[in-house]
């Protein structure tokens, strides 16, 4: 797979940043215009007791101030992943750090001097002051948070940090990215693979086990050979996030990070043990696969080979547009509206390109404007489905900043994962549709059985080899690239089964946490698991046409941070401190394996030639 430079991608298939600044020139304008008004926030300190209106004025500074922050840091963010090579992007991603820093030193003494204020003012402010109304949920939770907010001078001190806080994160992006030296292999046709990271997930799926083989050990070794740097990036990340959480006085870092969003701990600690509870079906789905392989033993580098072979459909850009489409219309006329926009008016960047950063995501946090989505679209089904997964992203991102007031728009994490996994759920409904023979309906529910080993179980695994990360950090034990990759291969093979010979996971396999970009974001990945399980549910309630749910749905989607999110989803129609959203989604996925059995042992798909694994040719 050859990678294009960035020219040689058609403009239609490239985002357009003109959108937030027409030029590098006018961003800078606006960058400088943010730091001259900086100490415009900082004359409303001591004087947040004078009157309503003082405090209203206060709270709109720091709101018109985020805003414009977030937008200039959202153009450097975009830019700078167009080609992780190019130092001005990089250059200009470190000033906003810096201005963000600027700023949140500035405003600093906010919270401290709110909290300050004699008991009952805040609630007498909000009953006199309309204007106070947008941030009567901030104010609430900022007096929830009160025992883990320092004096005004600390927090000061404490908001510089963000300067360097994020080092450790920007390293990893730059040197994995950019700079790693990616292993190039001769596959059995005799062609030559860099080992980008593209590269790497198209080729790690690939039919041949001698290929698929070859492309996973030499890729997880070359990042092996890389262990302690690695190793000590994520030291500096989990001693971050441990610094943060022992100044704010929290117990451990996860405590920390869920606090922000007000989720009981327990939904972190019962994902893990339900998931766990849950590993025979998940053997259930492996033994499955090696048998649809046809291997007599199931490798982790077999974990992405297509189910059948013989299904080796790709879609066009158009293709994947016209299915995304069509798959949404149950949440009717508007919702689909807005997708033919984000399509027609470049709010995608849809192609790899050489230097590009690798992955898929979604960027809403540029409130006047729209989202924008980056993409490494190969052209396969798993790709269509990441398209409609960050289209459910942009969705719930445009319908919050539509409906709501800034102050609310930004929605939890803890919820960010729904409507992207809901909108994969609705696509492969759409597929089911519309095909008629065997193979290709047996790939497709394979597809969704994959989205339930990738979401759940993959990210639950994810999760608990974090959380002992943390813990390692917390406890001040060393935390180092063989300790990492120790704990994180006792992990992966008691998830595979690895010990009852359900899935051999591979000596190589231990390198494959320096992959993950996502552990720099602390205790971000579990969202992906529990979001999973909730859209599940909701699916469900759509597909059953159950009365008010896709109104109740959208309302959800515009409803931003209005609430908390464990709230949100109970609005929705969806406890999540039950166990029955991931019992629900377990009964789901045997279903599915139900029918997948079926078709296969009625005849009607026969399994896949055993291929020999050969030793790697480097």
């Amino acid at each position: 797979m050859s990678e294009r430079e960035r020219a040689e991608i058609p403009e239609q298939h490239r985002w357009s940043l003109a959108d937030l600044y027409p030029s590098v020139e006018a961003w800078q304008l606006a960058r400088q215009a943010i730091e001259a008004a900086l100490p415009e926030l900082r004359a409303f300190a001591g004087r947040l007791g004078v009157s309503a209106a003082m405090l209203a004025g206060a709270l709109e500074k720091e709101s018109d101030l985020r805003r414009e922050l977030s937008r200039v840091g959202v153009y450097a963010s975009l830019l700078a992943d167009e080609d992780t090579r190019a130092a001005m992007p990089q250059g200009m991603r470190q000033q906003v750090v810096q201005l963000a820093a600027s700023f949140g030193a500035e405003a600093a003494y906010l919270e401290p001097e709110i909290l300050a204020l004699p008991a009952g003012t805040i609630e007498s402010y909000l009953a006199a002051e309309p204007r106070l109304a947008p941030y009567r949920f901030a104010l609430e939770d900022i007096q929830r948070r009160a025992a883990h907010t320092l004096p005004p001078g600390e927090e000061r001190l404490l908001a510089e940090t963000a300067r360097i806080a994020g080092s450790a994160s920007n390293i990893f992006t730059v040197f994995s990215n950019a700079d790693f030296p990616y292993p190039t292999v001769r596959l059995s046709d005799g062609t030559d693979a860099r080992l980008t990271p593209p590269a790497f997930a198209a080729h790690r799926a690939s039919a041949n086990r001698d290929d698929r083989r070859l492309v996973m050990s030499a890729y997880f070794e070359a990042l092996g050979g890389y262990g302690r740097t690695f190793g000590t990036t994520m030291n500096a990340s989990t001693q971050k996030a441990w610094f943060f959480a022992k100044t704010r006085r929290y117990e451990s870092s996860l405590a920390a990070a869920l606090d922000g969003s007000n989720i009981p701990m327990p939904v972190y600690t019962r994902l893990v043990q339900g998931v766990n509870r849950h590993l025979p079906s998940f053997h259930r789905y492996l033994r499955l696969r090696a048998r649809m392989l046809g291997v007599p033993e199931l490798h982790y580098y077999d974990l992405y080979a297509p189910l059948v072979a013989s299904v080796t459909r790709t879609y066009t850009a158009e293709e994947a547009e016209q299915h995304v489409v069509e798959a949404m219309a149950p949440l009717g006329d508007e919702y689909v509206s807005v997708l033919r926009r984000a399509f027609a008016n470049r709010w995608i960047d849809l192609y790899p390109s050489a230097g590009k950063r690798s992955g898929a995501y979604s960027h809403g946090a540029a409130y006047d404007v729209h989202p924008y989505i980056l993409m490494n679209y190969n052209g396969r089904y798993d790709d269509v489905s990441t398209l409609a997964h960050e289209l459910g992203h942009a969705m719930q991102s445009y319908l919050s900043n539509k409906t709501q007031p800034y102050a609310t728009a930004d929605y939890p994490i803890f919820v960010a994962e729904v409507a992207s996994t809901f909108n994969e759920s609705l696509l492969i409904d759409h597929m089911l549709a519309h095909v008629d023979d065997a193979a290709t309906r047996v790939s497709l529910l394979g597809n969704l059985l994959e989205s339930i080993k990738g979401t759940v179980f993959r990210q639950t695994q994810f999760a608990e080899f974090e959380l002992r990360m943390h813990e390692m950090a917390n406890r001040g034990e060393p935390v180092t690239g063989q300790a990492l990759a120790d704990l994180y291969t006792a992990i992966t093979r008691k998830y595979y089964g690895h010990d009852q010979s359900v899935c051999v996971v591979d000596d190589f396999v231990c390198h494959e946490w320096s992959f993950i970009p996502h552990f720099y974001r602390e205790f971000y990945v579990f969202q992906y698991a529990t979001s999973f399980t909730a859209s599940q549910a909701l699916a469900q309630k759509v597909r059953a046409a159950e009365p008010g749910i896709v109104a109740r749905y959208l309302a959800f989607l515009s409803a931003g941070g209005s609430k908390y999110p464990v709230d949100l989803l109970k609005d929705a129609g969806v406890d999540m401190t039950t166990d029955e959203p991931l019992d629900l989604t377990m009964t789901v996925m045997n279903r599915v394996m139900d029918e997948i059995e079926q078709l296969v042992g009625g005849g009607m798909l026969p399994p896949g030639p055993a291929q020999p694994v050969g030793a790697p040719s480097l």
